[in-house]
């Protein structure tokens, strides 16, 4: 089969080609820059309670959370705008719609009993196919929606965000060779260490601001690090530990029963949209005969 070449991707003549991953949303070095500003910021806004110093603003003040959430709002939005400025397609807008809105109806529908959570799932295949600038604003966009659709906005929501959007991005940067049940078992095992890390970043942007200062698993400005961090993880043992097994639990059962089918169905979806010229087609290892994943 002969195949003509664009400085963008490969398209083979006569058909659209083996299902493979593309970079639905390219990493350019404004977006690359936008990502690595929002990551440190995100990281101060998770992490500062194991760093403040006594008699800080943040230490009492209530309207903190507030101040935190407006950041990261401002944050993210820079971000989106940075990669829908690098040149997304149409069709890559759309599945991006697809997948969010796919997320945010399982996302009320799962989150019951014991940290049911079958969101990540989704987040973790897009992030994967369709790569970690595709990743990162599903789980922003994603967690946008199913807090719209169930009232469920508030300061945490822009936490929530920034958290989802990391584990889409992550989801994109693992290593692109690794296919089969080996591929499945890499997403399910980061599946499960992801759902863990959201619940327990969750715990960190709210943690100072919920106990007061009494409790023995409090907060206290100006402890160690090593001090506070013990209490934080207390804290979060005895509070969300249930449910953040719970969640990466289901996450992993999610990805092990769903995922080949899954990343098919998806990887045939990135193939047949033929994206525009933004879209960078990644490569594909295949199965050493030459030929590419099976869709």
């Amino acid at each position: 089969m002969t195949a003509r070449t664009t400085p963008a991707r490969t398209v083979p003549a006569g058909g659209p080609g083996p299902a493979r991953d593309v970079d639905a949303l390219p990493l350019r070095s404004r977006t690359v820059m936008a990502l690595a500003l929002a990551t440190a910021a995100g990281l101060v806004a998770f992490g500062w309670p194991l760093v403040i110093r006594p008699g800080s603003g943040l230490e009492h003040g209530t309207d903190a959370p507030l101040v935190l959430a407006g950041v990261l709002v401002a944050v993210l939005g820079v971000v989106l705008v940075a990669l829908g400025d690098g040149g997304i397609d149409v069709k890559a807008i759309a599945v991006l719609g697809l997948l969010s809105a796919v997320g945010a109806v399982l996302r009320p529908l799962s989150a019951g009993t014991a940290g049911v959570e079958l969101v990540f799932v989704v987040i973790v295949i897009g992030g994967r196919v369709f790569g970690p600038g595709f990743g990162f604003a599903l789980g922003s966009t994603t967690i946008f929606a199913s807090a719209l659709l169930t009232g469920g906005v508030g300061p945490w929501m822009p936490f929530q965000m920034l958290a989802a959007s990391w584990i889409g991005l992550g989801a994109g940067l693992l290593p692109r060779r690794v296919r089969g049940r080996t591929e499945v078992a890499v997403l399910a095992g980061y599946g499960t260490v992801a759902a863990l890390a959201f619940g327990l970043a969750m715990n960190l942007s709210f943690w100072p601001f919920q106990l007061g200062t009494e409790s023995g698993l409090s907060f206290v400005a100006g402890d160690p690090v090593t001090t506070n961090l013990r209490r934080f993880v207390l804290y979060s043992t005895a509070t969300s530990l249930g449910w953040d097994i719970g969640r990466a639990v289901t996450t992993a059962v999610g990805i092990a029963l769903l995922g080949r089918p899954a990343l098919s169905a998806v990887r045939r979806t990135a193939t047949r949209a033929a994206f525009g010229p933004p879209a960078v087609a990644r490569a594909d290892p295949g199965d050493g005969t030459g030929r590419g994943a099976a869709a």
